[in-house]
């Protein structure tokens, strides 16, 4: 079984921007979305992108944490972007930064579109209680906050979101 240990992290300042390595724009949807998660009839996500000239389908388990249940196949372009013009009910997009702290790779994503303003750090780890470098950039850990959750995004993007939400100040996320 596939399985994806990720944290997830606001940002503080642009201090990261000096170290990236490359940057992809991504597009994503999905065919089994939030709707279907908050109300019990799925156990995955299941999402489509697309990231320059390569494709995959990507199933993960509904559950919040840092530690979920992930799988990921390789798809033409062209299924790609039928599925997400004809199947999903939005498109994220996004640029991905890459930048390597300390042999540790981030994967940095600044959202667009009604996402525009949210950028957050994602780091895989190897266990869940990996230790991983903590640069100065690195702000509010958001890694159980299902609202930073990409597949969230699209029914409640981040033009929405209150200061409190948008600052992680408020808990748990509201039931949208």
């Amino acid at each position: 079984m596939g399985l994806e240990i990720e944290r997830k992290f606001l940002l503080v300042g642009d201090g990261w921007r000096a170290g990236i390595d490359r940057t992809e724009r991504m597009a994503q949807g999905y065919l089994v979305g939030a709707q279907a998660l908050r109300d019990g009839t799925a156990k995955s996500s299941v999402r489509a992108r697309i990231a320059g000239d390569r494709a995959w389908l990507n199933i993960k388990s509904a559950q919040l944490g840092i530690a979920r249940a992930e799988f990921e196949y390789a798809v033409p372009v062209a299924d790609a972007e039928a599925m997400l013009a004809t199947l999903c009910d939005g498109v994220l997009a996004k640029q991905r930064h890459y930048v390597t702290v300390d042999g540790v790779l981030f994967e940095i994503d600044e959202f667009e579109g009604d996402n525009a303003g949210l950028v957050v750090a994602e780091v895989e780890l190897p266990a869940v209680d990996a230790p991983f470098p903590r640069p100065d950039w690195l702000g509010r850990e958001v890694s159980t906050l299902a609202r930073y959750y990409n597949v969230n995004l699209i029914a409640y993007p981040y033009v929405r979101w209150t200061p409190d939400e948008r600052d992680a100040l408020d808990g748990e996320p509201p039931a949208c």
